[in-house]
Protein backbone atom coordinates (compact mmCIF):
# COMPACT_ATOMS: atom_id res chain seq x y z
CA UNK A 1 0.00 0.00 0.00
CA UNK A 2 1.58 3.50 -0.84
CA UNK A 3 0.45 6.32 1.23
CA UNK A 4 -0.66 9.10 -1.87
CA UNK A 5 -1.01 12.77 -1.24
CA UNK A 6 -4.76 12.49 -0.56
CA UNK A 7 -4.31 9.53 1.80
CA UNK A 8 -1.64 11.50 3.90
CA UNK A 9 -4.36 14.23 4.15
CA UNK A 10 -7.39 12.46 5.76
CA UNK A 11 -4.44 10.85 7.78
CA UNK A 12 -3.37 14.51 9.55
CA UNK A 13 -7.06 15.24 9.39
CA UNK A 14 -8.42 11.99 11.12
CA UNK A 15 -5.04 12.61 13.46
CA UNK A 16 -5.85 15.86 14.57
CA UNK A 17 -9.55 15.15 15.26
CA UNK A 18 -8.50 13.13 17.83
CA UNK A 19 -9.18 9.23 16.21
CA UNK A 20 -6.90 6.58 17.40
CA UNK A 21 -4.87 4.37 15.11
CA UNK A 22 -6.97 1.74 14.82
CA UNK A 23 -9.94 4.05 13.82
CA UNK A 24 -7.87 5.87 11.20
CA UNK A 25 -6.47 2.48 9.80
CA UNK A 26 -9.88 1.38 9.66
CA UNK A 27 -11.05 4.16 7.94
CA UNK A 28 -8.16 4.37 5.40
CA UNK A 29 -8.71 0.18 4.89
CA UNK A 30 -5.75 -1.38 3.68
CA UNK A 31 -3.49 -0.05 5.94
CA UNK A 32 -2.87 -1.43 9.71
CA UNK A 33 -2.75 0.38 13.33
CA UNK A 34 1.47 0.26 13.29
CA UNK A 35 1.87 1.06 10.03
CA UNK A 36 -0.63 4.42 11.02
CA UNK A 37 1.40 5.21 13.85
CA UNK A 38 4.78 5.04 12.22
CA UNK A 39 3.36 7.50 9.42
CA UNK A 40 2.25 10.03 11.94
CA UNK A 41 5.86 9.89 13.99
CA UNK A 42 7.91 10.21 10.05
CA UNK A 43 5.20 13.29 9.78
CA UNK A 44 6.26 14.39 13.36
CA UNK A 45 2.32 14.96 14.15
CA UNK A 46 2.74 15.09 17.42
CA UNK A 47 0.52 17.48 18.42
CA UNK A 48 -3.13 15.99 18.39
CA UNK A 49 -6.32 17.04 19.07
CA UNK A 50 -9.02 14.83 21.40
CA UNK A 51 -11.95 12.67 20.55
CA UNK A 52 -14.09 13.74 23.61
CA UNK A 53 -12.59 16.74 25.41
CA UNK A 54 -11.96 15.96 29.10
CA UNK A 55 -13.03 18.07 31.38
CA UNK A 56 -11.05 20.94 32.84
CA UNK A 57 -9.80 20.17 36.63
CA UNK A 58 -10.25 22.19 39.55
CA UNK A 59 -7.12 23.79 40.67
CA UNK A 60 -6.49 23.22 44.23
CA UNK A 61 -7.08 26.18 46.88
CA UNK A 62 -5.42 26.17 50.27
CA UNK A 63 -8.71 26.00 51.76
CA UNK A 64 -11.74 23.44 50.15
CA UNK A 65 -14.59 23.45 50.67
CA UNK A 66 -16.17 21.25 53.73
CA UNK A 67 -18.60 19.04 51.39
CA UNK A 68 -15.69 18.42 49.23
CA UNK A 69 -13.57 17.31 52.26
CA UNK A 70 -16.18 15.09 53.80
CA UNK A 71 -16.99 13.23 50.09
CA UNK A 72 -13.08 13.10 50.21
CA UNK A 73 -13.17 11.37 53.25
CA UNK A 74 -16.10 9.07 53.00
CA UNK A 75 -14.62 8.40 49.47
CA UNK A 76 -11.32 7.23 50.79
CA UNK A 77 -12.59 5.23 53.88
CA UNK A 78 -14.25 2.67 51.70
CA UNK A 79 -10.96 1.75 49.41
CA UNK A 80 -7.19 1.98 49.30
CA UNK A 81 -5.36 5.06 48.25
CA UNK A 82 -2.49 5.18 45.95
CA UNK A 83 -0.05 7.59 45.85
CA UNK A 84 2.20 8.62 42.79
CA UNK A 85 5.21 10.21 44.46
CA UNK A 86 8.68 9.62 42.86
CA UNK A 87 9.69 5.92 43.47
CA UNK A 88 7.06 4.98 45.38
CA UNK A 89 4.41 5.06 42.13
CA UNK A 90 2.93 2.35 42.62
CA UNK A 91 2.69 1.69 46.74
CA UNK A 92 -0.46 1.05 48.24
CA UNK A 93 -1.47 2.30 51.18
CA UNK A 94 -4.45 0.18 52.62
CA UNK A 95 -6.22 1.58 55.90
CA UNK A 96 -6.79 -1.68 57.74
CA UNK A 97 -4.13 -3.99 58.69
CA UNK A 98 -4.01 -7.10 56.83
CA UNK A 99 -5.44 -10.17 58.63
CA UNK A 100 -2.81 -13.00 59.14
CA UNK A 101 -3.72 -16.41 59.00
CA UNK A 102 -2.01 -18.96 60.64
CA UNK A 103 -2.39 -22.81 59.83
CA UNK A 104 -1.38 -25.11 62.23
CA UNK A 105 0.53 -28.59 61.19
CA UNK A 106 -1.45 -31.27 63.24
CA UNK A 107 1.55 -32.66 65.27
CA UNK A 108 2.21 -36.24 65.37
CA UNK A 109 4.17 -37.84 67.75
CA UNK A 110 7.31 -36.16 66.07
CA UNK A 111 10.99 -37.27 67.16
CA UNK A 112 13.43 -34.92 66.81
CA UNK A 113 16.81 -37.28 66.11
CA UNK A 114 20.15 -35.73 67.70
CA UNK A 115 22.27 -34.81 65.48
CA UNK A 116 25.66 -36.63 64.60
CA UNK A 117 27.34 -33.18 64.23
CA UNK A 118 28.99 -33.68 60.91
CA UNK A 119 32.26 -31.99 59.45
CA UNK A 120 31.60 -31.13 55.05
CA UNK A 121 34.06 -33.38 54.67
CA UNK A 122 32.63 -36.64 56.81
CA UNK A 123 29.53 -36.23 54.70
CA UNK A 124 28.65 -39.59 52.62
CA UNK A 125 25.86 -40.20 50.10
CA UNK A 126 24.22 -42.21 52.83
CA UNK A 127 24.04 -39.37 55.71
CA UNK A 128 21.73 -36.62 56.12
CA UNK A 129 22.91 -33.28 54.59
CA UNK A 130 20.55 -30.65 56.88
CA UNK A 131 22.93 -27.89 57.81
CA UNK A 132 23.56 -27.03 61.76
CA UNK A 133 23.70 -23.23 62.61
CA UNK A 134 26.12 -20.55 60.69
CA UNK A 135 27.77 -21.62 57.93
CA UNK A 136 30.28 -19.12 58.87
CA UNK A 137 30.79 -19.92 62.49
CA UNK A 138 33.25 -22.55 63.68
CA UNK A 139 30.58 -25.07 65.40
CA UNK A 140 28.71 -25.59 61.74
CA UNK A 141 28.09 -28.74 61.17
CA UNK A 142 25.50 -31.48 59.57
CA UNK A 143 22.76 -33.57 60.79
CA UNK A 144 24.62 -36.76 59.83
CA UNK A 145 22.19 -39.37 60.49
CA UNK A 146 21.08 -42.09 58.26
CA UNK A 147 19.70 -40.79 55.12
CA UNK A 148 16.71 -42.07 53.20
CA UNK A 149 17.35 -43.42 49.40
CA UNK A 150 14.86 -41.06 47.87
CA UNK A 151 16.44 -37.64 48.94
CA UNK A 152 19.35 -36.00 50.97
CA UNK A 153 18.16 -35.82 54.05
CA UNK A 154 17.27 -38.03 57.13
CA UNK A 155 13.12 -39.14 57.38
CA UNK A 156 12.76 -36.19 59.99
CA UNK A 157 14.49 -33.08 57.74
CA UNK A 158 12.93 -34.36 54.73
CA UNK A 159 9.43 -33.92 56.57
CA UNK A 160 10.54 -30.23 57.31
CA UNK A 161 12.20 -29.42 53.54
CA UNK A 162 9.34 -31.25 51.86
CA UNK A 163 5.69 -30.42 52.01
CA UNK A 164 3.21 -32.62 50.42
CA UNK A 165 1.49 -30.74 47.22
CA UNK A 166 -2.02 -30.42 49.16
CA UNK A 167 -0.68 -28.22 51.89
CA UNK A 168 1.52 -26.48 49.58
CA UNK A 169 -1.51 -25.70 47.13
CA UNK A 170 -3.67 -24.81 50.64
CA UNK A 171 -1.16 -22.65 51.67
CA UNK A 172 -1.51 -20.02 48.64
Amino acid sequence: MNWTDERVELLRKLWSEGLSASQIAAQLGGVSRNAVIGKVHRLKLSGRGRATAAPARQKKTAQGSTVQKSVARAASASRHVTTSIGATALQTQFDAEPVARHYIRPVENVVVPISRHLQLVELTERTCKWPNGDPLSEDFNFCGNEAAETGPYCKYHARVAFQPAAERRRNR
